[in-house]
């Protein structure tokens, strides 16, 4: 009994670690974007001070800190629907089709996302430049659509195996197309998939850095690099920077809290079977 009880409070406090240790960041840097310059420099760190809401107000009127949100917005979002617009019939195709050499056409996509960004840098920037695509929000979504396309295909393609062909053979039995039994039997089955492989597209793409810095002047520049803005020879803005952290954290809070159902389902679909 002593030792079943000892067990509990182990893991309780272990939770409990585990939780401080993931939250504690965010709420550390929540409190420092309402402090004042003075307080957010301060050390030992002040944990009473009067609140602030000036940090927030001056990344948007000085630093046009809407622009740079609007940009990332649109180029996460647009890249996101179309990378599983295209990926998801790829994805079902490879997981229903066996042909003559699909699993060296599945693994060719999966290398395109394991190479290093780095590695492609200066052929994709010669080829915007020519193409006039650098400093665009067009430019940015063909290149995110780019990486984003085989993680798409390769975890809607583990969703889609995972599911009893049976399903569909019956739906055409009854009268329903091969598209037919896709559309209205395999999406709504791969829905937790689906919500779950959306999401992390977007995430990945919402705090993409690389790309932006290199394709992007001041026109398409996105909130990731314009955090850049307040590193300067004088010292960090650290209040602006977590001011514009809180407000990049955001639309990822506010869409992983309505779906969070399905994110849960979906990272453990076809895990027992």
């Amino acid at each position: 009994m002593g030792q079943r009880i000892a067990w509990l409070v182990f893991k309780r406090l272990l939770i409990a670690i585990t939780t401080i240790f993931f939250v504690a960041p965010i709420i550390l840097i929540f409190l420092t974007s309402i402090k004042s310059r003075v307080d957010a420099l301060a050390f030992p760190p002040v944990w009473i001070f009067q609140p602030t809401f000036m940090n927030f107000e001056e990344i948007f009127g000085l630093y046009d800190f809407g622009h740079y949100f609007r940009n990332s917005l649109v180029a996460a979002s647009t890249s996101t629907i179309f990378a599983m617009a295209l990926g998801v019939p790829a994805a079902y195709s490879l997981a229903r089709y066996k042909f003559r050499g699909h699993s060296n056409l599945a693994f060719w996509i999966l290398s395109i996302r394991i190479t290093p960004p780095i590695a492609a840098m200066i052929p994709v920037f010669i080829l915007f430049r020519n193409l006039r695509l650098l400093d665009s929000i067009p430019g940015l979504v063909l290149i995110y659509c780019t990486f984003n396309l085989p993680f798409v295909v390769w975890m809607m393609r583990g969703f889609f195996e995972d599911l009893p062909i049976d399903l569909e053979e019956s739906a055409m039995v009854d009268g329903c197309s091969r598209f037919g039994a896709f559309t209205r039997v395999a999406l709504v089955l791969a829905a937790p998939g689906l919500a779950s492989t959306a999401i992390l597209t977007f995430l990945f793409t919402w705090n993409e850095f690389i790309f932006a810095l290199v394709l992007t002047g001041t026109t398409a520049r996105t909130m990731p690099v314009a955090v850049q803005l307040f590193m300067r020879e004088t010292g960090i803005l650290w209040g602006h920077m977590t001011a514009a952290a809180v407000i990049m954290m955001l639309p990822t809070v506010v869409l992983t809290f309505f779906i969070q159902r399905y994110l849960v389902r979906g990272l453990t679909f076809g895990a027992i079977k």
